[in-house]
């Protein structure tokens, strides 16, 4: 844990170095022997320093870091209620406007239909249920006598 939290400053110190620092010679091979030197088992690079200069400072301010955490705590509880309030209260809105939406545009359908054309319906209807209707064939008359009737 002590090589990430030393490699986790190191990082952030890196993204201001290289600004400045990217033209020096030998810039990376450094950067590259350094992150070695914190890796390193025989070295224990992260080791020292966070015994050195991590812990203590984390140690000296332990207070002003638990008093942040408190407050972004509470921060983050006010920030998730006004949000979720918000959010809450668009849902309820878009609901009730498609709602009411849909509800007209069903009132507009059933109010276009006029008496008569409910009963063209009804007319239409009849006549595609009559064209279902079996055909009698012309060779299966009453005239002709075989297998069928009369």
């Amino acid at each position: 844990m002590m090589y990430w939290i030393v490699f986790a400053f190191f990082t952030t110190a890196e993204t201001l170095t290289d600004i400045v620092l990217s033209w020096f010679p030998f810039y990376f091979e450094l950067k590259i022997a350094f992150v070695i030197w914190l890796l390193s088992p025989y070295t224990k690079g992260s080791s020292v320093l966070y015994r050195k200069f991590v812990h203590p400072t984390l140690s000296n301010k332990e207070k002003e870091i638990d008093e942040y955490i408190t407050q972004a705590r509470d921060k983050s509880y006010e920030t998730m209620m006004r949000v979720g309030k918000r959010g809450l209260n668009l849902a309820a809105n878009a609901a009730v406007t498609a709602a009411a939406k849909g509800q007209g545009v069903l009132s507009e359908k059933l109010r276009s239909f006029s008496m008569q054309d409910l009963t063209l319906i009804r007319d239409e209807d009849t006549m595609h249920m009559r064209s279902q209707e079996p055909q009698l064939h012309p060779w299966k008359s009453s005239n002709h006598r075989g297998l069928g009737r009369g």
